[in-house]
């Protein structure tokens, strides 16, 4: 009895001391068993083009997650769960049990796999919700806006580049669930909202994109070509409208081209030939060593050092103006003129239109591209420098210093952000970078008729790039491709290319197109065909009207008229909630700030319509008396 009553005495203490004392300790020891922390994924801002179609999204899709403290069978619940995620017994009883309270085990999967998960009602198995990009007009501009991992962040591209202003804050709720990991109702013990990203308004314009991207890929294939990439931009604020990247698949090296694992329009350098030729002539006719009707004698061949230059095509000792050496892309008579102006100069002039320094982009992996300083060139380089070898650019260098002469002389930094979009749906405008005096307006006004004869004159090498009713200036480029990490070019192996702006006398678009290792190997045959029918599309697209011939009256062209959307109507194919998709395969947000999506296809259109045009309800065509140029729709 004795023992009896001092065990009593004992748990009766014992008790006292634990509901008494230490209650709240206890207490708080058995709700952290029931606690659970949930990370809530933020709202990832989307990306839109110039017009409000939204090129990528952030949609919310369930992720299976488990907490192994709760499971006491992890092999039994492994082989249920395997055959509908898709994935190894061994994979699964691996993770379901380890000693962590929280583990992922398939991200973002799709409803159907989310229902079969749920019906399995397996112990300690729940679900987050975590965002999917979706990319809205398809893998049209991938190597531009770049990709996003199953953990949130950008991989590559502007969703790299902006991700800190893209991802947002995540936020926390501490729930309570049952031993079976079901949520306890009103359980939530505390929650922090996440804050969710900023958007952004890109100047691309998704229907040109697409165009670009198609008259490329026809032109990779046609010319058994290796890769391509192709860029058009507002000549007058130079937003990028357009930029396409395509290669051939490593595993199918025949098939049809891809999006290229990497913006090659600013990633890859390329040796520009005949198109760096602006930079020489132009500096000439900037420091008054030559003007564009003297003459030259020109041979057909030119001894520097120990190398022989050659112009392209065989002829006897001839009498040229410089004129007619930019039209034909004579080396000989580009290199004499170099001369004439000297290493130290014409390395001033390619620095100062853009070669060997960034673009100011700030575009991830971009290359600012080589130039070697005049103290280190070699005995030849006098003769290869001025005419685009032993140089390298990337396609917007190059493109940046033709819209030199597009713009009176300036250079005008290129863009590829137009401006943020905050939650609620205002637009907070990104400003331009300055303008940099590069020639004067008098050079750019002498070099725009010269580049007009590549494309216009009897012997010029860009005659391909002609655009009826439009004057056109440009250049061609053929050059060698060097061997990676040693000296010494490729045989048999050129990058062409062709470079120019539209219309001439007052410009509104600015155009690049290279071909790697194409067949035939010249620019005039390869990149200024496809220069031209992206051109024709961009000059009816925004509206451009043609050329006057002189002393003609006002020129008038049938414009089609698209007709009205009615809001609310369907114009295409269900999208996540608050938009819709377009004939282009792009969606327009419903953001505050910008037009609703029903109406985007009529304003677009407005918005580059010409003054004085009718809009027709029906879709008929109506004509427009067309007597100057509105161009593109500026930005601020």
């Amino acid at each position: 009895m004795v023992v009896m009553g001092t065990a009593f005495v004992l748990v009766i203490g014992r008790l006292t001391w634990v509901q008494v004392f230490h209650n709240q300790a206890y207490a708080a020891v058995g709700r952290s068993e029931l606690l659970h922390t949930v990370n809530l994924p933020a709202q990832r801002g989307p990306l839109l083009d110039r017009d409000g179609r939204v090129l990528a999204m952030s949609v919310p899709l369930q992720t299976v997650v488990a907490d192994p403290h709760q499971i006491d069978d992890p092999l039994g619940e492994a082989k249920a769960l395997a055959p509908v995620l898709k994935m190894s017994v061994a994979t699964l009883q691996h993770d379901l049990s380890l000693g962590s309270g929280f583990v992922y085990l398939a991200h973002q999967v799709d409803d159907s796999t989310a229902a079969a998960v749920k019906a399995l009602a397996l112990t300690g198995i729940s679900f987050v919700k975590e965002p999917k990009r979706e990319l809205l007009a398809g893998d049209v501009a991938v190597p531009v806006l770049g990709q996003v991992g199953t953990e949130g962040h950008g991989q590559g591209g502007i969703e790299y580049q902006y991700d800190r202003q893209l991802a947002g804050h995540s936020g926390q709720m501490v729930v309570q669930r049952d031993p079976n990991g079901r949520d306890i109702p009103g359980g939530v013990v505390s929650d922090q909202a996440a804050q969710p990203g900023r958007g952004l308004v890109l100047t691309l314009d998704t229907p040109l994109q697409i165009e670009v991207r198609q008259a490329l890929s026809n032109e990779v294939v046609t010319s058994k070509a290796q890769a391509g990439m192709a860029v058009v931009m507002d000549s007058r604020n130079g937003d990028i409208l357009a930029m396409a990247n395509l290669a051939r698949s490593p595993n199918q090296p025949t098939g049809a081209p891809i999006p290229a694992p990497s913006n090659l329009a600013l990633n890859e350098v390329f040796e520009p030939g005949s198109t760096a030729k602006v930079a020489t002539i132009g500096g000439a006719l900037q420091d008054h060593v030559v003007t564009p009707s003297q003459r030259l004698v020109v041979p057909d061949q030119l001894q520097v050092a120990d190398a022989t230059f050659h112009d392209a095509e065989a002829h006897p000792t001839t009498d040229l103006s410089v004129s007619d050496i930019l039209a034909r892309s004579s080396n000989v008579g580009t290199i004499t003129i170099a001369k004439m102006l000297g290493k130290e100069r014409i390395n001033h002039f390619l620095q100062d239109f853009g070669f060997g320094r960034p673009t100011g982009l700030g575009f991830p992996g971009e290359s600012a591209g080589f130039l070697d300083k005049p103290a280190h060139w070699s005995g030849t380089a006098i003769g290869a420098v001025p005419i685009g070898q032993d140089e390298a650019v990337t396609a917007v260098q190059m493109l940046d210093a033709y819209n030199v002469v597009a713009n009176g002389g300036l250079m005008v930094p290129p863009r590829l952000v137009d401006a943020t979009v905050d939650a609620s749906g205002a637009e907070h405008p990104v400003p331009a970078q300055p303008n940099r005096r590069v020639i004067s307006a008098r050079t750019a006004n002498q070099l725009k008729p010269m580049l007009e004869q590549v494309v216009q004159g009897a012997d010029g090498t860009g005659k391909a790039a002609a655009i009826p009713g439009y004057a056109v200036a440009g250049k061609t480029g053929t050059a060698q491709k060097p061997y990676a990490g040693k000296p010494g070019y490729q045989p048999g192996a050129y990058m062409a290319s062709f470079v120019g702006f539209i219309p001439a006398q007052r410009p509104a678009l600015t155009a690049i197109v290279v071909l790697d290792q194409p067949t035939p190997i010249y620019g005039g045959s390869v990149g200024a065909p496809v220069f031209a029918e992206i051109g024709r599309y961009a000059l009816s697209h925004f509206h451009v009207p043609p050329d006057l011939a002189p002393g003609s009256g006002p020129v008038t062209v049938p414009v089609v008229i698209p007709p009205p959307v009615t809001p609310g109507a369907t114009t295409g194919s269900t999208t996540p909630t608050g938009s819709t998709t377009s004939s282009t395969g792009a969606t327009t947000a419903k953001a505050a700030s910008r037009t609703p999506a029903s109406q985007v296809r009529t304003t677009a259109s407005a918005s580059r319509s010409v003054p004085g045009s009718t809009p027709s309800t029906g879709g008929s065509t109506t004509s427009t008396t067309l007597g100057r140029s509105p161009g593109i729709r500026s930005r601020p």
